[in-house]
């Protein structure tokens, strides 16, 4: 089977540089146009099944990009993006000020860290995981799974699928509206054969950094 793992588009609060967790937060005019670009890239690939985080960045992104298919679109809460807590709304030199420490262990040891008020990332695994395993059941070797979620949620499965400890969690990007294609016989079995591809949607040397995660 093929798996198209892809984050949403951009958000004002993306470009804002602000940790948007689980707040609801919808695409900006600059996050449609990225979907539209993935939409125009996926539009002569058939696809099988497509499973969406709800939260509405996600949701609106997979609708787009699946255009008069989008009708085939369900959603798993456990591909919403890591519960950030009390970080949620915030700028990264808002959280410094008030909880730097942590901040720094945030970007330094990932791993070792849980949002407070929030979620760690070995949560975040444990319900991305079940939630990508649902998608892939039942699928067959001509099929092709659709599974749009968020950075944090994209960036552990692919930890996992790699063999990657979770400490490794910054050694490689998702930008906005990117595609990681995976193939293999199972979940279990996956090789990752095209990693952060977003050239749909952005210029070699252009991809947008966010600052919040």
């Amino acid at each position: 089977m093929k798996i198209l793992l892809a984050r949403h588009g951009e958000t004002p609060w993306n470009a804002e540089g602000r940790y948007q967790g689980q707040a609801d937060i919808a695409l900006s005019p600059v996050g449609e146009s990225q979907a539209l670009a993935l939409a125009r890239r996926l539009h002569d690939v058939p696809i099988t099944r497509a499973v969406a985080s709800p939260l509405s960045r996600a949701r609106r992104t997979a609708q787009i990009a699946l255009g008069d298919r989008a009708s085939m679109l369900a959603t798993d809460p456990g591909l919403m993006e890591i519960a950030h807590g009390d970080w949620e709304g915030l700028l990264a030199t808002e959280i410094r000020e008030r909880d730097g420490e942590r901040l720094r262990a945030w970007r330094e040891s990932p791993d070792t860290v849980l949002m407070p008020g929030g979620e760690s990332l070995d949560g975040v695994l444990d319900r991305a995981w079940s939630a990508f395993a649902r998608a892939c059941d039942g699928l067959g070797h001509d099929d092709t799974l659709l599974l749009v979620a968020h950075d944090a949620v994209n960036r552990v499965l692919l930890c996992r699928i790699l063999g990657l400890p979770l400490a490794n969690l910054w050694r490689f990007r998702q930008g906005p509206a990117t595609l990681n294609l995976l193939e293999g016989d199972d979940a279990a079995h996956l090789d990752v054969v095209r990693l952060n591809d977003c050239t749909h949607a952005t210029a070699l040397f252009g991809e947008a950094v966010h600052r919040a995660l």
